[in-house]
């Protein structure tokens, strides 16, 4: 064992320390099957049929050639599926959406909209048939088009509240010696994980099975007990392995089809969604239109704060992308207003994606505040240094802990800041334009209730169940740690199974909460089985389990501004001659509470980097305003970063316990991200003189907007 700080005390233990992941020889060599391969007697395979047609009504749909193809079992649609629950509040305090509520009614709602699947006994017989499926619309007009002004935007709480504020904004304005008033977009986006959206269907002994790849089997469970009326202990989901989720695997159609399907055939019937039906059904994140309007005094201290944006929903369902929620942590002023708005298209319904709210929000504010510190003539970091809140700008509660300085001061050591020439388009290196940008991160840190299994077996081992997912993270071997340090024995005598629904309740893997929801439960659950081994107690047979549950726990814990934060720095250069921006180096330094297994741990801040890069330069999904459709909705069409996209990137981190966490963790699933397009948008303006305000930063867009040939010029674009 080595010896691990915790910021309070220091104990000897593995957490903290480096190690491989414990399923990773079975993920490598095959062992580890996701939920598309676990193989099922007597299966069916289901293909799903989606609409054309952006707004309107299934005015026929010609079944009977399809069900005289070869192999073709059934065709669910409209007029014979079975009649689900819509009128619920699901396990994270929202209704579901009704696009994943399957065949309910002939309307449809935007291209993409499922309409009917087909079942055979193979999958080529099933895309085959799906495929010949003649579907007929009567369609009406649609819109698909998110602009300002639009007469259907309006205020939305979601997960926060629409609207806050707070002082007079027009008189802070007024009295300020500085003012930014711009405007930022970013575009439609998706999560495009490795592993598609899979499900197996089936009834036995009277009980509903549903192997998935999820982000939390105790969600669908409830979600599908909830939507077929039946007793959550009468449905089971397991979701061992899951090839990547970044918020999108939820309920979705797939798996409601999948059940309506078993069902009504009597043996188990697999749905997996192909890439292209994923940009329609998988969700996605919302483009946004963010006004930020900032006032300050000559030496950039803020007077004014406002942080509007707008993002696009469908017309079933409203889903909020609450970007303006960023400015409500990282930066007060006398007179503070945010607001969230969202406009109902003809499109699908965006959903949670890395770092909701946030990864947005932040280009606009974090490039807002880049723009104020040029105006003010103070170098970016000390601006922001200058406007640290001291207490929660909206809530006015305390943080638990905030240490963006530390990761400001370490970053810029590290990054060679001190030594940067504030001057824009002024390093060359041959045709390169060569800038620097930093920018500012957070991400709540929160946990949900949860329950553990935990028992001491009789060769004296100890195996934990818990419905706990790993979408990638490491989640298995960072819960690993924590039991073993818990249970104060090495790492190897603790076998972590996860992904049952059968194991009790439990939180889902996003929001940065899943590591520390599930860890709190299993020490609350070592430290009663300690107590009973310690009394003596002989170990029978099958050895002796205790049960924790957080709910108590958690419910008093003092209200606080929990987050992790982080200072996100990079270096780009930009081709004169065809407009290409290259990352050459990105340096990320967190505040991101206790690290549980810095292998994986950085791994994730990496990740969260390289998507920020995508994000600045590379993504964006474009709707063809004729059809209402997505151009090229696949991995051809859509850009994402590559490696060859990639240069030198590190991620490391402060010391940041969490003081009311058992273990002192926080989470870092999301604050990679955070900042991370804002930092090479900023680096881009150094570079060239022109801020780009619209992403991704794309080399048309940069031709367009020109290069300066005169060091210190600027333009905007």
């Amino acid at each position: 064992m080595t010896t691990a700080t915790t910021g309070r005390t220091t104990a000897q233990g593995a957490v903290g320390t480096a190690h491989t992941r414990v399923e990773g020889r079975d993920k490598v060599t095959g062992a580890a099957r996701y939920a598309g391969e676990i193989p099922f007697a007597d299966l069916a395979h289901g293909w799903l049929v989606l609409s054309t047609a952006a707004r309107g009504r299934v005015r026929v749909i010609e079944t009977e050639p399809v069900l005289a193809m070869p192999g073709v079992l059934a065709v669910l649609h409209h007029g014979n599926a079975p009649r689900v629950d819509t009128d619920y509040i699901g396990l994270l305090g929202i209704p579901p959406d009704p696009t994943a509520a399957v065949f309910q009614q002939d309307r449809v709602h935007h291209v993409g909209w499922p309409v009917a699947l087909v079942v055979a006994e193979t999958p080529e017989q099933a895309r085959e048939a799906a495929e010949a499926l003649v579907v007929a619309y009567d369609e009406e007009p649609h819109d698909t088009e998110l602009t300002t002004g639009h007469p259907g935007a309006h205020p939305a709480g979601g997960v926060m509240p629409g609207e806050t504020g707070k002082g007079d904004l027009a008189a802070g304005l007024t009295a300020s010696a500085v003012v930014v008033d711009e405007e930022y977009t970013t575009p439609e986006e998706h999560h495009s994980m490795m592993e598609p959206h899979a499900a197996t269907a089936r009834w036995d002994g009277g009980r509903l099975e549903v192997v998935d790849s999820n982000q939390g089997t105790t969600w669908i469970q409830t979600e599908l007990a909830s939507m077929f009326s039946l007793d959550a202990s009468a449905v089971r989901v397991r979701s061992e392995h899951i090839g990547g989720g970044f918020g999108s695997k939820g309920l979705r159609a797939h798996q409601v089809a999948a059940v309506m399907a078993a069902t009504e055939l009597q043996r188990p019937v697999r749905v997996v969604m192909t890439r292209r039906q994923m940009f329609s059904l998988a969700g996605y994140r919302s483009p946004t239109v963010q006004r930020v309007r900032l006032g300050a005094d000559a030496d950039g201290r803020l007077r004014a704060l406002e942080h509007r944006s707008l993002n696009q929903t469908s017309t079933v369902y409203e889903f909020v992308e609450p970007s303006a929620g960023v400015a409500r942590v990282m930066y007060d002023a006398d007179a503070h207003h945010t607001a969230n708005e969202v406009t109902p298209l003809d499109v699908p319904s965006p959903t949670f994606m890395r770092a909701p709210g946030e990864a947005p929000g932040s280009f606009a504010i974090e490039s807002a505040l880049d723009e104020l510190a040029e105006r003010c003539g103070v170098d970016p970091i000390e601006l922001r240094l200058r406007n640290e809140p001291e207490v929660g700008p909206v809530s006015g509660l305390p943080f638990s802990s905030r240490n963006l300085e530390a990761c400001f001061r370490e970053g810029a050591r590290r990054f060679g800041w001190a030594e940067r020439d504030p001057r824009p388009g002024v390093r060359r290196d041959g045709r390169w334009l060569l800038g620097t940008g930093t920018a500012a991160a957070s991400f709540h840190s929160g946990a949900g209730p949860s329950t553990a299994l935990l028992t001491a077996e009789a060769d004296g081992s100890f195996t934990v169940r818990i419905a706990a997912a790993d979408i990638g993270t490491g989640a298995r071997t960072a819960l690993t740690l924590v039991a073993a340090d818990a249970l104060e024995v090495a790492p190897e005598r603790v076998r972590v199974r996860i992904g049952d629904s059968d194991f009790g309740p439990a939180m889902i893997a996003g929001g940065s909460m899943g590591t520390r929801s599930w860890a709190w439960a299993i020490t609350a659950a070592a430290a009663e089985l300690r107590e009973r081994l310690a009394l003596g107690a002989d170990i029978p047979a099958d050895g002796i389990t205790v049960r924790s549950d957080t709910t108590e726990a958690l419910g008093r814990l003092a209200q606080k501004e929990r987050h992790s934060f982080g200072a996100q720095f990079a270096e780009v250069a930009v081709d004169t001659a065809t407009g290409e921006v290259r990352v050459r180096r990105m340096l990320g330094i967190f505040a991101a509470g206790r690290i549980v297994n810095p292998l994986t741990a950085r791994n994730q801040l990496v990740g969260g980097m390289v998507w920020g890069i995508s994000m600045a330069l590379h993504e964006e999904a474009v709707r063809d305003r004729a059809s209402g459709a997505l151009y090229a909705p696949d991995l051809a069409g859509y850009h994402v970063a590559t490696n060859a996209d990639v240069g030198d990137i590190q991620a490391d981190w402060v010391d940041d316990p969490d003081p009311d966490d058992p273990v002192g963790i926080k989470g870092v699933g999301e604050i990679g991200i955070v900042g991370a397009a804002a930092a090479v948008a900023n680096a881009v303006r150094h570079a060239t003189g022109v801020r780009h305000r619209n992403l991704p930063i794309r080399p048309d867009r940069v031709l367009a907007a020109g290069v300066p040939t005169t060091a210190g010029g600027g333009t905007d674009a």
